[in-house]
């Protein structure tokens, strides 16, 4: 997928210039969230989870190498096979090499961020194999050219009437010249054309929530069974999944379900629980013959001991952009690449590179919401203050941060010009805004008041002003 994460500031003002788009992210604010708030009240341990699901990935990331090569034993042990993919390209590579040794021209796909990262899909395209997105959202955004634009919920960004003019276009030369308006329709019409492509398909291609070194397994959590019909029905099933997706056991597995769907969705559990454990047996009915596990590094592997090490912990709920501000007004196609939200600002740069994503740290309000509800607890905001570090010693920073910065250095280490100044200001916006208590215009504030009001301060001084006349702080009882 190609990067517009150096055009973050134009998909900005385009994303918050399409009503579609405005109308879609204003569902979303009060769905997965509430969902999840309420998800969290009814389990009195969720706490205690979250600590035993980031001891688990902690422990796991620390004998990273041991896990890795003990599930390439057991797959290994079950006739399955295990390929290493260094780079993006080396996993192109092994997924065409794989194809064509069978003569597959299609292949059906399900649930895989990864894909995205390495960009399959025109891949094989242009190798003369069509790949079929077999999951909803993806299906949709896969006939209108388009890449997800969040990891759970892929095309959240639609609304319903653009999903029944992309059905009516494209599936109008099959036979459907209706154009539909009910959900459940559309749905049932999607299914109805998919049915065929799983039949049809020489090759299955999925990703994997989990890979467990315990068992050799693959594991899938979905709340639509496409995947199951991917990997049971053509002849060769492969699993795409990056080095952090191992965990040693079945029983952590049990611990990062419990808190991966009520973070995701909501919901106590998904409705699918997938383990896929080597190709199919002698006495099985079904199964695929073969079972590859493409297992991607990409530049995970050099973050590994470092401070940013705690990125690999994520477990792709996708609760960060969920409770996001900066995305809740945006959406995922403005960070211009396959990761969005907080975790894509942090998890982006690294994969390509600070100056091509130097954009995203800066995409939040550090309000923390992120960090909050995480369910492996990654400190977003501290990661992303890494990055702008990076930013600004690379003089990536723009050159009037850069000068703001070295004016807001200068004052501040001058307090009684920094308190003068500051309250010389308070008092000239709250005497101008007085009318309104709020501003539609602003000198050197364009950026916020393009899109909402800057409120007038009040009357009362600036924070330090109040803070000395009310004694300072008060000793704790």
């Amino acid at each position: 997928m190609q990067s517009t994460s150096r055009n973050f500031h134009h998909n900005v003002e385009d994303a918050l210039a399409n009503p579609n788009l405005q109308d879609s992210l204003a569902k979303l604010k009060v769905g997965f969230s509430e969902r999840r708030r309420q998800a969290v009240e009814r389990l009195p341990e969720f706490e205690a989870l979250r600590d035993a699901a980031r001891d688990i990935k902690n422990h796991t990331l620390a004998n990273l190498d041991f896990y890795l090569e003990e599930f390439e034993r057991k797959v290994t042990a079950l006739g399955g096979h295990v390929h290493w993919a260094p780079t993006a390209a080396d996993a192109r590579r092994i997924i065409t090499e794989l194809c064509l040794s069978v003569g597959a021209r299609t292949i059906a796909k399900s649930k895989s961020m990864i894909s995205e990262e390495i960009g399959i899909n025109d891949h094989l395209e242009a190798q003369g194999i069509a790949p079929i997105e077999t999951d909803l959202g993806e299906y949709i955004i896969q006939l209108r050219r388009e890449p997800p634009s969040h990891i759970i919920a892929p095309a959240v960004h639609l609304t319903k009437d653009q999903v029944a003019d992309t059905f009516l276009e494209h599936h109008r030369a099959l036979g459907f010249t209706q154009r539909l308006t009910e959900r459940s329709d559309l749905v049932a019409e999607a299914r109805h054309v998919l049915r065929q492509k799983f039949l049809d398909a020489d090759v299955g291609l999925t990703g994997a929530n989990f890979l467990v070194a315990e068992t050799g397994s693959s594991m899938l959590v979905t709340n639509e069974g496409n995947a199951d019909l991917s990997n049971t029905l053509p002849r060769m099933h492969i699993v795409l999944a990056s080095i952090e997706k191992v965990i040693p056991t079945l029983e952590d597995a049990a611990v990062l379900l419990r808190v991966l769907a009520r973070s995701a969705t909501g919901q106590e559990s998904s409705v699918y629980t997938t383990l896929n454990t080597g190709p199919k047996r002698s006495g099985d009915l079904d199964g695929p013959s073969q079972y590859h596990v493409v297992i991607l590094d990409n530049g995970r592997s050099s973050v590994l001991g470092t401070d940013m090490q705690e990125m690999l912990r994520c477990i792709r709920c996708g609760a960060c952009m969920n409770h996001c501000p900066v995305y809740g007004a945006i959406g995922g196609h403005a960070y211009g690449w396959v990761y969005p939200g907080p975790i894509g600002a942090v998890l982006t740069p690294q994969l390509i590179g600070v100056e091509e994503a130097s954009n995203l740290p800066n995409a939040s309000t550090f309000c923390g919401r992120c960090e909050s509800v995480c369910p492996v607890r990654i400190p977003l905001p501290k990661l992303m203050r890494h990055w702008r570090e990076r930013e600004f010693e690379r003089h990536l920073t723009p050159k009037a941060v850069r000068q703001g910065l070295a004016l807001w250095s200068f004052l501040a280490q001058r307090p009684k010009l920094y308190r003068l100044l500051t309250g010389w200001t308070n008092r000239t916006l709250a005497l101008f805004g007085r009318g309104e208590g709020r501003f539609r215009a602003l000198p050197l504030a364009s950026g916020w008041t393009r899109f909402r009001d800057f409120p007038a301060p009040e009357s009362g001084g600036t924070f330090h002003a109040q803070w000395a006349r009310h004694g300072g702080a008060r000793p704790r009882p």
